[in-house]
């Protein structure tokens, strides 16, 4: 059984994600947990002094959130009505990565799945502060889904590993899942600084195909190209319906991201991410 955390502020972009994760996990048995974390200075003075007397400061914040969430549950239940799937809503007055790994912690989360802040139809998809503080401050998976991306079976998946890092088999199993509940060919990609082959790198050549020996996959790699327009090329020639990435705290990631701010990171593909964490 699967475990799944499923942040939502209603937006069209949040119920857009959600989607994606109820029909990425069809045929599966998983628990899905709908999380809205709201923000302190969303409310006024004005609207407690209107709740009622007997209403604590607590209930008059989340009491309108929680029959949101009650509502959207009830819907996906319906409409998910075949699959074997069980539904819980959770409200937490929080900073918003603090109340995610209180959720990771209580639930035993396997993967979170939110969606970008990017506008449809842009030629970059921008992910919000919230995506990339849970990125760089949350360790567990996360599966980040472009706003307006419908679902599509996976047919291929590329992973990329930067020159800096090893292949290590640890924390894989989200990617693996995927590759294998989509029967997909897996696209190994390494991004060199230059053609030398070390000894380091055909170890990790061989560590990989013994460790994806059941999966399709092919190895390729890219030499002396900034990393996010290594991945964002290889996407488009490739035609690939997914990354992933396995990644340090603020070393990989950066290099990804590198020249944006933290605030607006673009991400110059219409394709789900996935991140792993060392």
């Amino acid at each position: 059984m699967k475990n799944v955390l499923l942040p939502t502020d209603f937006s069209d972009n949040s119920k857009n994600a959600i989607a994606y994760a109820l029909q990425f996990f069809k045929n599966e048995v998983c628990t899905f947990y709908i999380l809205h974390v709201q923000k302190a200075s969303t409310y006024t003075t004005d609207d407690l002094m209107a709740a009622p007397a007997n209403t604590s400061i607590h209930q008059s914040v989340v009491g309108g959130t929680k029959e949101k969430l009650e509502i959207l549950a009830q819907q996906l239940e319906s409409e998910y009505s075949e699959e074997n799937y069980t539904f819980h809503t959770i409200t937490d007055y929080d900073i918003f990565t603090d109340a995610i790994k209180q959720v990771i912690k209580t639930k035993a989360i396997d993967l979170i799945v939110m969606g970008t802040n990017g506008a449809t139809g842009a030629k970059e998809v921008v992910f919000g502060s919230n995506t990339i503080n849970v990125i760089r401050k949350v360790d567990c998976p996360l599966l980040a889904i472009p706003e307006g991306f419908s679902f599509t079976p996976l047919q291929s998946v590329l992973f990329t590993i930067d020159f800096s890092e090893n292949f290590t088999t640890k924390g894989m199993e989200p990617l693996v899942h995927l590759l294998e509940k989509h029967k997909a060919i897996l696209r190994i990609l390494k991004i060199k600084e230059d053609d030398t082959v070390t000894k380091a790198e055909f170890d990790d050549k061989n560590r990989m195909s013994t460790f994806f020996k059941e999966i399709n996959h092919t190895f390729h790699s890219i030499i002396a190209v900034p990393t996010s327009l290594a991945i964002n090329s290889f996407v488009q020639i490739m035609d690939v319906d997914l990354t992933a990435m396995y990644i340090k705290q603020d070393t990989f990631i950066d290099r990804f991201f590198k020249g944006s701010k933290m605030s607006k990171i673009s991400y110059g593909t219409r394709v789900p991410l996935l991140i792993m964490h060392m």
